[in-house]
């Protein structure tokens, strides 16, 4: 090989090793957008904004706050999917909007192709309350009254096709009774809506605020969506014990990033999640209101998606209607 050839395979070699370095931008290069997909004030709130602050912190960037509340959360996934897939932008969300809300129509993306499951951060269990204005005691008086009175008890919800909305549907279903679904957008304004007594019925998750108002006696705890009794409510039954096993429903939440992300930025987002998950800060505030971390590492995280989605499909093919 004379003195050109070896200089230009020389040349070539130094550009080829160089290559991966130029192809995969340093990350991040800005402050990251994390869309919250329900309204501020919540337990989501609280729990996304303590993430940010973790995240910020780890990668020496800001990370800023973006509430994009509607649909039960899909419209805060539609603005996720139409981010750059650069590691720049991620979405905090509970898992039904992707693998539950989909079964009842179009929702303006593939949930299992244009979403990318980063970490999963916790599990919440559904607390079912009575407000001011039901008259009952116990989730016996639920049954009882909605059986006298067809839709005249109103249960409201996070929304449309929300883990909440799925409890609503499988009480109806396993109890044979028929109630009226009041959707809201989140768990802002129906906390208020229910202490004026709006509505007689409410799925909530179980997050501080709640507990204060059971304490305080404005609302009346009837069930629980759990494996087993919770250490703050002791005297509450979970669904199962009630008969109702298939209402026995918890909220899985996550943080997701758009479809088409690089694996190695996935990889290394799920890594600074779940070490900011693990602070003891975090976890303290979780688990004070029964609320399960839960860290998976990316592929977990997936086939958890994957399998919820399944399962809910299941559940449409079965009849189970949520609108």
């Amino acid at each position: 090989m004379n003195a050109n050839r070896r200089q230009s395979m020389a040349a070539l070699l130094a550009l080829a090793a160089a290559w991966p370095a130029r192809a995969t931008p340093p990350w991040p290069a800005r402050p990251l957008r994390l869309i919250v997909v329900y309204p501020p004030g919540g337990l989501s709130d609280g729990v996304a904004r303590a993430i940010a602050e973790g995240l910020a912190a780890r990668l020496g960037v800001p990370v800023h706050v973006d509430h994009r509340a509607g649909g039960g959360g899909v419209v805060g996934l539609q603005a996720l999917v139409r981010a750059a897939p650069d590691g720049h932008t991620l979405a905090f969300s509970a898992s039904s909007p992707l693998t539950l809300r989909p079964h009842l129509g179009p929702v303006g993306f593939d949930p299992l192709r244009d979403v990318a499951p980063v970490a999963s951060a916790m599990v919440t269990p559904v607390l079912l309350v009575g407000t001011p204005a039901f008259t009952g005691e116990r989730f016996a008086d639920l049954l009882q009254q909605a059986r006298e009175r067809p839709r005249a008890l109103r249960w409201a919800t996070s929304g449309v096709a929300t883990a909440g909305h799925l409890v609503l549907e499988q009480v109806q279903a396993g109890g044979g009774i028929a109630v009226t679904h009041v959707p809201y957008k989140g768990g802002g304004q129906q906390i208020n809506d229910a202490l004026g007594g709006q509505f007689e019925l409410l799925s909530t998750n179980v997050a501080p605020l709640q507990l204060q108002h059971v304490a305080a006696g404005r609302f009346k705890p009837l069930a629980v969506g759990a494996p087993r009794r919770l250490d703050v409510l002791p005297e509450v039954p979970t669904f199962a014990e009630l008969g109702l096993p298939q209402a026995n429903i918890g909220s899985l939440f996550g943080l997701f990033a758009p479809g088409g992300t690089p694996p190695v930025l996935l990889d290394r987002l799920n890594a600074e999640i779940n070490q900011v998950l693990a602070s003891p800060v975090i976890r303290d505030r979780l688990m004070a209101s029964d609320n399960l971390p839960v860290t998976d590492d990316r592929a977990a995280f997936e086939r958890r998606i994957a399998e919820e989605w399944l399962s809910h499909r299941r559940l449409r093919d079965a009849g189970i209607r949520l609108e």
